[in-house]
């Protein structure tokens, strides 16, 4: 099993929060790079973004450099989900599959959608509330 880590940089709930991640030398690494896309043959990592109980709109910077984990912005504004009475956030850890992509130049003959130019995500549905870190999914 690798080992990861993360590191927080920032405060939460502001533009400048960041966690980075590091390998088990302490070496920074790209999430969405350097992560295998498989722990085992029949088991998948995945890159937690957005806790469960949580609503801050966290996801992979895929166009910064070693792609942090970082708060979404809308207009200069900080993003978040809506809270689902009684639910507040999501209620499920919500990441994403390190070393994938959705092509959006390409139309999925099924839906007729495109993909949205970011990792595949990952609904990880188990009870254990996650920090953002990489956690292996089946």
């Amino acid at each position: 099993q690798m080992a990861f880590s993360v590191e927080e940089r920032g405060r939460p709930y502001t533009t400048d929060y960041q966690v980075y991640f590091k390998n088990a030398e302490g070496k920074y690494i790209s999430p969405f790079h350097d992560i295998p896309m498989y722990a085992d043959e029949n088991v998948f990592h995945a890159v937690i973004e957005v806790p469960r109980w949580t609503n801050a709109k966290m996801e992979i910077a895929t166009k910064e450099r070693l792609n942090p984990v970082k708060q979404d912005t809308k207009n200069a504004n900080l993003r978040y989900v809506a809270n689902v009475f009684p639910h507040k956030g999501y209620i499920w850890n919500y990441g994403a599959i390190p070393q994938t992509w959705e092509d959006p130049n390409h139309k999925d003959e099924a839906t007729g959608f495109t993909g949205d130019n970011d990792p595949i995500d990952i609904c990880d549905i188990g009870e254990k509330v996650q920090t953002p870190e990489i956690t292996p999914q089946i």
